[in-house]
C-alpha cells in the first residue's frame, strides 16, 4: 500500500533526476553552444560522421528539453508522470537505435560499452524514474484508473485525460 510517507521523493529518486536532468541539459548546451568542442570532445563521435553544427545543435535542443522535463517532472508532481515518459521515450528510443547499428553491422559490439553512460544509462535512469512515478501517483487517480478499467472503458487510449472528462470517457465505451 502506498502511503503519504512512501511516497515522499527519496534520495535516490532525487540522485537519479538530478543525474538525468543536468547531464542532458548540460549536455544539450554544451552541444548548442560549442558544437565543434562537444564533436571532438565525446569519444566516438567523430566516427559518426562529418561534423554537422546545424544537426548537433539540433540535438542538443532535444537534450536540453529533456533535462528540462527531468528537473520540471521533480518540482511538479502533478506533471511528473507525463514529463517523464515522454522524455523516456526519446531516451529508449535513442539507446535502441544504438543498439540496432550494431546489431546490423553499422558500428562494431565495441560501441556498446562505449556509449552506455551517455546512451543507455540515462534510458535505464528514465525508465526506472517513470515506474517510481507510476507507482508514487496518488490513490485516487489509481483507483479511478482502475474503475474505469473495470467498467470496461479505453482508458489506455484517453489516459490521464478521460479521468478528467467523464463525457469524453463515454465516447469510448
Amino acid at each position: 500500500m502506498i502511503t503519504e510517507k512512501n511516497r515522499a521523493t527519496s534520495p535516490a529518486v532525487l540522485t537519479m533526476v538530478a543525474l538525468n536532468g543536468l547531464f542532458l541539459f548540460g549536455n544539450g548546451l554544451f552541444m548548442l553552444v560549442v558544437p565543434s568542442a562537444w564533436y571532438h570532445f565525446v569519444p566516438g563521435v567523430t566516427h559518426t560522421g562529418p561534423f554537422n553544427q546545424h544537426f548537433i545543435r539540433d540535438i542538443g535542443l532535444i537534450q536540453m528539453f529533456l533535462g528540462a522535463a527531468f528537473g520540471i517532472g521533480m518540482i511538479r508532481p502533478a506533471s511528473r508522470l507525463e514529463l517523464w515518459a515522454a522524455a523516456t521515450s526519446w531516451l529508449i528510443a535513442h539507446a535502441v537505435l544504438h543498439l540496432w547499428e550494431v546489431a546490423v553491422g553499422i558500428c562494431s559490439p565495441s560501441v556498446i560499452a562505449r556509449d552506455f553512460p551517455a546512451v543507455t544509462l540515462p534510458a535505464l535512469i528514465g525508465i526506472a524514474l517513470t515506474a517510481w512515478a507510476w507507482r508514487s501517483r496518488p490513490s485516487k487517480v489509481r483507483h479511478a484508473e482502475q474503475s474505469v478499467a473495470a467498467d470496461g472503458g479505453h482508458d489506455w487510449f484517453l489516459g490521464p485525460q478521460a479521468l478528467r472528462c467523464p463525457a469524453a470517457a463515454e465516447l469510448w465505451r
